[in-house]
């Protein structure tokens, strides 16, 4: 026993006996491997143990010895490996996440098929004269979308598809161009969607039509304003009932300031007889006074111009329409329609001589206004000569429309076969039992075909790529029209240097990357191409805004899918892949090398209908990925036209919209799109304005940091209508110093002198503000002043975007220099000296002249029945706005009531107004103009109160503190920091400032 434990006690065990080495010696003799697979075992315990290649007699230090192979020497350098100490994954997320494909839009798994062949498509494509640009645009829910899918199921052979949906999905509306999953959820477009088409006119003739299908929010107008820069010709829709609502007035008035030749389209037709049941005679009027609506906007927008640019059903430049039943017609081609139906077996109506075909031009002429039919003796006259004579619109359009609604909707399948039958109309067996409404769409479609009369409207009155090149050259171009790019361009030549102009930017399926969608205004946008990509910041003087890329992909744009092609001529829209990533908003795409070595220039950039003044601060919840938000409000920044982010002093990023709706889409897009991450929003706030309603009470100096150099400023308030007028564009400060004292001269009466002293506009050169020089050559060497006129106007500039009150741009002041100082030592009036002396006396004057706070204030127009106007009264009175106008939509029992309602009020009152009138109202908020902020925001005698409302004259104080706490400035406006401080004590001493 004593053998068992050494002299430490530890076990060692029993000694072995010779019989159990004899059957151990036995056994590994059974087990003994042949020598070639003991050579390999060896071979692979050398190899697992090896360290590294030295002589097998080297020192192998403890640390360094490796029993197991490592990780990456099993699975290979290529394999990401993570060492963790514990196991810090949740048990509900697997250990190797599987490969999720986001796809934020609807897309065509394949190229649907189409009644035409794509290779005609891409041929029709090198004849400018044969292709149309054009936009669909009008208000929201007047049926833009649907008359879209009109003609998309014109082209695309997608009905069969549509017949196997079931139930409640049968009933939904195709939407073809609603491609955004917010879209598809909200039922309204928010996105401007491209498509390329081939439709045929009434002699069978094809078109390439590039179409836009653009929103009707008033929130999401940048779309529309985007979309008109690049098309020749508007398709403005409205509703027959509706009438022009107010984002169909903004969208008339800019495409006639913009010179865009504009047709009408009436839809929903269907409504005057199946809704508001009137009879043919009153919904004539009903129709000729939405017609007239529209012809006084286009009126009132350029007075004693609009003769020229009316619609008119006789010009041939509307159509009429009812896109739910899919079908439209001008009067050309109703009348071809009666031409093509009595081939001259009949005495033909108004010409008096039987075998005669119809002449369509002539009869569709006769076919609007006060042109009367009298049956009896078949002739048209200007008064009624007969009792049963009629309007030939009612008796020729009207009449056999309604006849053919209530034969088909109230007679038996038997009878409605022998009557559809003498018009031609053959449906099968099984159609005669579906729905009501299937049935009308179906008779409706034989009825008056595909259409054609829409097609010969657009090529009639919108001008071809070739002949609309000129007027957006004239209007946009910043280059000389005379050189060899602009002549290419205006010829739409294939041959001539590659000159895209880019206006909106499309997300790809995952909203990864973006696609670019441009004009193509001369040469061949190819693919793989370098070109060179101009920043709406490029100037021949600063090239810092150009970035050279290559063109990987070339495709034609067609909402739910994009077809590949190896390139797109001018005169066509096209969709690039591969520059997009120096593109914000808007580009010109030119060659890398232009004849004879010419200079490249840009397109301006788009002007918006109005501003966005409706902000909101974000931040992560998470502090660690900023840089994942940073990187989505980029990209937020090029999906929508108008939005702004920018940075506070505060260190808060904010973002600028138009409104709520337009807010919590691009929020939405922010958290699941683009940065995929929970956001911190703070309450919505508004931009403000400061601004002066007094000149200064005396001349205010300042003296520059080396004490050499004194400015001396008086503020003043501008003019009515100058702001106006210089963000309009009918005056630029680049013109020639002639050219802009005559504009201010003729229209504002300024003498010769103040007129060509005006330096700057500011805080830009489209900017509400005036610099103005002032100073006479008697007492100012000319020379000298002219020296520090840059620096001088850069101070000006910094001051106005940035105003004292509480950092918000200035507004509507004219800044005029009286006096300068100046050391005769160019090296003691350079930019550090100058630059921030005249902001303290820009400034210091500004102070010195009664400032006061602007707002922006929205234009509310609401459309809804006579018992829900009382509660938009209370509603409005609630939210410090008021009712301008009130007044009964003519052949309707609705109303439509124009209010005001300050920005900063309004958060919440679409909600509060459906609720207080059960949902019956619908309302649009639209930015019209800055107003003053009662009261004083320097009045340091308001006490406010904590959580308690200001009062009417408190509201300029209390959003002035309110703001600057925000930003994080100090807590009140101290004048003595922009004053001299020998002018601040002489002010006080004479008691102008109180201490």
């Amino acid at each position: 026993m004593d053998d068992l434990y050494d002299e430490f006690g530890n076990f060692i065990g029993e000694a072995e006996s010779d019989e159990d080495a004899q059957s151990t010696g036995e056994a590994a003799d059974a087990y003994v491997l042949d020598d070639e697979a003991q050579a390999e075992q060896e071979a692979n315990d050398q190899q697992l143990m090896e360290v590294d290649e030295g002589p097998s007699n080297a020192v192998i230090l403890h640390e360094d010895k490796q029993y197991y192979p490592s990780a990456s020497d099993i699975y290979g350098p290529d394999v990401e490996v993570m060492v963790q100490e514990e196991d810090t994954q949740a048990l509900t997320e697997p250990i190797i996440k599987p490969v999720v494909q986001k796809k934020f839009v609807v897309q065509e798994a394949d190229l649907p098929p189409v009644h035409f062949k794509r290779e005609f498509l891409t041929d029709l494509m090198n004849f400018p004269s044969q292709i149309r640009n054009i936009a669909i645009a009008g208000h929201l829910h007047h049926g833009k979308t649907a008359f879209m899918d009109m003609l998309v199921m014109e082209t695309h052979d997608i009905q069969d598809k549509l017949d196997k949906k079931r139930g409640r999905k049968r009933e939904e509306q195709l939407r073809y161009t609603d491609v955004h999953i917010l879209e598809r959820e909200r039922g309204l477009s928010i996105k401007a969607a491209p498509m390329t088409l081939v439709l045929q006119n009434t002699s069978m003739k094809s078109h390439l039509f590039n179409v836009l299908d653009t929103p009707g929010h008033v929130n999401f107008v940048d779309e529309v304003a985007a979309s008109l820069r690049l098309v020749d010709g508007v398709v403005l829709v409205v509703d027959v009932v509706e009438g022009v609502q107010v984002n169909t007035e903004q969208i008339i008035k800019h495409a006639v300031l913009e010179d865009l030749p504009l047709t009408l389209v009436v839809n929903k037709m269907d409504r005057l007889m199946l809704e508001l049941k009137l009879p043919p005679k009153d919904a004539y009027f009903k129709i000729k006074h939405v017609i007239e609506q529209v012809n006084t906007v286009i009126e009132s927008t350029i007075p004693g111009r609009g003769e020229s640019r009316r619609v008119s059903p006789e010009k041939g430049n509307v159509t009429f329409a009812c896109t739910s039943m899919r079908w439209c017609f001008t009067l050309q081609s109703f009348a071809k329609m009666y031409a093509d139906f009595y081939p001259g077996s009949q005495k033909s109506p108004g010409f008096g001589q039987s075998n005669k075909s119809i002449d369509a031009a002539k009869f569709a002429l006769r076919l609007w206004g006060d042109i009367y039919f009298n049956p009896s003796s078949r002739k048209f006259t200007r008064k009624p000569q007969e009792e049963s004579s009629q309007r030939s619109f009612v008796y020729w359009v009207l009449e056999p429309i309604y006849k053919l609604f209530s034969h088909t909707l109230s007679e038996s399948p038997d009878d409605l076969e022998d009557t559809l039958a003498q018009l031609g109309i053959r449906l099968k067996p099984s159609q005669y039992k579906t729905d009501a409404k299937e049935l009308m769409r179906l008779v409706c479609q034989q009825y008056f075909g595909p259409p054609t009369g829409f097609v010969d409207m657009i090529t009639q009155h919108v001008p071809s790529p070739e002949e609309g090149a000129k007027r957006l050259l004239e209007r946009y171009y910043t280059g000389p029209l005379d050189s060899k790019t602009a002549e290419a361009m205006q010829k739409c030549d294939q041959d001539g240097p590659l000159v895209v102009h880019v206006t909106k930017l499309f997300n790809s399926t995952d909203a990864t990357s973006f696609h670019a969608l441009g004009r193509v205004l001369s040469g061949v946008a190819k693919s793989p191409q370098s070109v060179r990509v101009l920043g709406e910041g490029y100037t021949l003087e600063d090239e810092e805004d150009m970035v050279v890329a290559t063109i990987t992909d070339t495709w034609i744009a067609e909402s739910r899918y994009n077809i590949p092609t190896s390139g797109v001529p001018a005169g066509n829209w096209v969709l690039l892949g591969g520059v997009d990533n120096s593109i914000v908003k808007t580009a010109t795409i030119v060659s890398q090398k232009l004849p004879d070595d010419e200079e490249a220039y840009i397109f301006r950039p788009i002007r918006h209908f109005f501003e966005s003044v409706f902000k909101v601060a974000v931040e992560p919840i998470n502090p660690s990925e900023l840089p994942k938000m940073l990187d989505g409000l980029r990209k937020i920044n090029k999906s929508y036209p108008l939005i702004t982010t920018k940075v506070e002093e505060s260190g808060e990023h904010v973002v600028l919209g138009t409104g709520e709706l337009y807010m919590d889409c691009v929020l939405h897009d922010l958290r699941r799109l683009y940065a995929d991450m929970e956001l911190k929003v703070s309450d919505p706030v508004t931009r403000f304005c400061e601004t002066v309603v007094e000149m200064s009470a005396i001349k205010c100096y300042a003296l520059t940091p080396n004490k050499k150099n004194k400015l001396t400023m008086i503020a003043e308030p501008l003019d009515p209508g100058i702001d106006k007028d210089i963000e309009a564009g009918n005056v630029h400060i680049k013109d020639p110093v002639r050219v802009v004292g005559k504009f201010f001269e003729e229209k504002y009466g300024y003498d010769l002198l103040a007129s060509r002293n005006i330096w700057a506009f500011g805080p830009d050169d489209m900017g509400p503000n005036i610099l103005q020089n002032d100073t006479l050559p008697s007492d100012v060497d000319p020379k000298t002043l002219r020296s520090v006129r840059d620096t001088l106007r850069q101070g000006f500039s910094w001051a106005t975007r940035e105003g004292p009150l509480c950092e918000e741009p200035i507004r509507n002041t004219k800044f005029r220099i009286t006096d300068v100082s100046l050391a005769p030592e160019p090296i003691f009036r350079g930019g550090g000296q100058i630059i921030p002396t005249s902001r303290r006396a820009c400034y210091s004057s500004f102070l010195m002249a009664s400032p006061r706070l602007m707002e922006p204030v929205y234009n509310c127009a609401i459309t809804g029945p006579a018992d829900a106007v009382s509660s938009l009264y209370t509603v409005l009175s609630r939210r410090r706005g008021h009712v301008l106008s009130e007044e009964p939509i003519a052949g309707t029992p609705l109303y439509s009531v124009r209010g005001l309602v300050p920005v900063i009020d309004s958060f919440g009152f679409e909600t509060d107004l459906r609720i207080h009138t059960q949902g019956q109202a619908t309302v649009s908020l639209l930015f019209d103009r800055w107003s003053i902020v009662p009261g004083d925001p320097l009045d340091k005698d308001i006490k406010l109160r904590p959580l308690e409302p200001a009062s009417a004259q408190a509201l300029a104080r209390d959003f002035v503190l309110k703001t600057r706490r925000r930003k994080g400035l100090a807590e009140d406006v101290t004048i003595s920091k922009f004053l001299e401080p020998d002018l601040f004590r002489s002010l006080r001493e004479s008691g102008v400032l109180d201490g």
